[in-house]
């Protein structure tokens, strides 16, 4: 349980203001079809974490529990940092609209995602618990936590939110995680 609910929290937390809840935005603004973007971002969010879960569960049987301990804390400091930094869309990311809402959604997700804060929490947060499931659920989750407001609601609601504290918060969270971890590893 404890996995799910730092996995959501986190997530939701960390993608505030990210890159790919402004492309929620646009996508809203564009297609004015929440439920096909809500369930494109489940699909691309559900794809791409699971792959990220996946490998942070693989690289957890594979290294020495001091060895994990170090990257894991290190990799949240990393975040932590990275999640201080603004994120904006691009000019040339503008979703197209070809492929209906659903599809368009599917692959700017997918692929804005890649590389991304949240794929790589997915991985740290996988590699921390070893609970595939709960972590790309609570990944997931926390995804949608933090983009259906942004697609039901709107740039009126993103405006409203202080995303410099949403960031700082975030980054409290991560880099919380990364000490405690560095921590216990220090004192073991």
């Amino acid at each position: 349980m404890e996995a799910l609910l730092v996995s959501t929290a986190v997530v939701a937390l960390a993608e505030i203001g990210d890159k790919t809840q402004l492309l929620a935005l646009v996508l809203a603004a564009r297609f004015r079809k929440p439920f096909p973007i809500l369930a494109g971002i489940l699909a691309a969010t559900l794809a791409n974490h699971a792959a990220a879960g996946w490998v942070g569960v693989w690289l957890s049987d594979q290294l020495s529990p001091g060895m994990l301990g170090w990257i894991l804390g290190l990799s949240f400091l990393a975040i932590a940092a990275w999640t201080l930094l603004p994120d904006r869309l691009e000019d040339g990311d503008q979703p197209g609209g070809r492929h209906g809402a659903f599809m368009s959604t599917l692959v700017a997700f997918f692929l804005v995602e890649i590389g991304d804060k949240t794929q790589v929490a997915t991985v740290a947060l996988a590699l921390k618990y070893s609970q595939l499931a709960a972590v790309v659920a609570g990944t997931t989750f926390g995804m949608l936590l933090a983009n259906a407001p942004a697609v039901w609601l709107g740039s009126a609601a993103a405006r409203r939110i202080p995303l410099r504290a949403v960031r700082y918060a975030a980054g409290a969270v991560f880099a919380g995680l990364g000490i405690a971890t560095l921590a216990r590893v220090a004192l073991a």
